[in-house]
């Protein structure tokens, strides 16, 4: 599927779900009709700011319960959709997704990843990245209330660590490799904490 054909992204896609009352959380994602799996269903748009000021006003420190309508661009921008976001922000999280967040560019879509039923619930991962492990309070503040059989109990993720080469003396052979051509990644989190 080649992304922005089968709608241009500045049209509205909500044609797709309506907005109602969820046994996960709040208003959900609700599909009006059957939608084929790899359909792109919506932009999540908001205000573009600043991971100091996503930091700043949603501080986890003082929350007794997480709650976020933020995405993580990359380490140094965040879309946040609390006050002028699509309905996109309302679409759940789920550790059995049936959708998934796609960025393309500095942009957010969400697709959906199987064939999903009139009436079902639309789900992602969010993947919400912490710094530091996942501990009993980290799991406490971050629950997944998704209720898969394959829930994890969060809906954070630790970040990934680092992998560093080590140096050797002896020389090896260089690999090389044709790169595939770029594609849309999958969206990074709902937001970054630092802990």
């Amino acid at each position: 599927m080649v992304l922005g054909r089968d709608m241009p992204p500045t049209t509205p896609l909500t044609s797709w779900f309506e907005l109602r009352r969820s046994s996960i959380q709040g208003r959900g994602a609700f599909a009006l009709r059957d939608i084929p799996a790899g359909k792109r269903l919506i932009e999540y748009t908001g205000e573009r700011i600043s991971a100091d000021e996503a930091s700043r006003r949603y501080d986890d420190s003082r929350a007794k319960r997480h709650h976020t309508f933020l995405f993580e661009l990359d380490d140094e921008r965040c879309i946040d959709a609390q006050n002028i976001g699509s309905d996109a922000r309302y679409i759940n999280h789920s550790c059995a997704p049936n959708c998934e967040a796609l960025q393309v560019g500095r942009r957010i879509f969400i697709h959906s990843l199987v064939a999903i039923a009139k009436g079902e619930e639309l789900v992602y991962d969010y993947q919400y990245v912490v710094d530091g492990p996942l501990d009993a309070e980290t799991r406490k503040l971050y629950a997944c209330r998704c209720g898969a059989a394959t829930c994890r109990g969060t809906i954070a993720v630790a970040r990934p660590k680092k992998k560093t080469k080590a140096k050797t003396k002896t020389a090896t052979k260089k690999k090389t490799s044709v790169a595939a051509p770029k594609k849309a990644k999958r969206a990074a989190t709902k937001k970054k904490v630092k802990r």
